[in-house]
């Protein structure tokens, strides 16, 4: 399954909306990955599978649900899911920027 979802208009928050880390489309892959890209137009994957479906997966744990994990957003430069999930969009950019794929254990 594939779901795509650009960025939403970032608010008037006191964000800084021309970081590069922001994360500005993000479109679910299978097996718990994420193409993502960045403000600076950096791209790369994130592959979450071992995390979501590991023993320590903590909250992550209802990502399992292939429905849910499908509903990943952008929001304010963020990767989130329901439930207030999200991923920390500046060590991702990091790791996607330096090898074009972050696994996240």
């Amino acid at each position: 399954m594939r779901d795509e979802t650009t960025a939403k208009k970032d608010r008037a928050d006191g964000l800084n909306a021309s970081a590069p880390w922001r994360v500005v489309k993000v479109q679910v892959l299978p097996d718990y990955a994420l193409a993502v890209r960045f403000g600076d137009g950096t791209e790369g994957e994130v592959d979450l599978s071992q995390l979501v479906l590991g023993p320590n997966a903590g909250v992550f744990a209802v990502l399992r649900d292939r429905a849910l994990f499908a509903q990943a957003a952008v929001e304010d430069g963020v990767v989130r899911w329901p439930g207030e999930l999200d991923l920390a969009p500046d060590a991702m950019y990091d790791a996607v920027r330096a090898h074009g794929r972050w696994t996240i254990s």
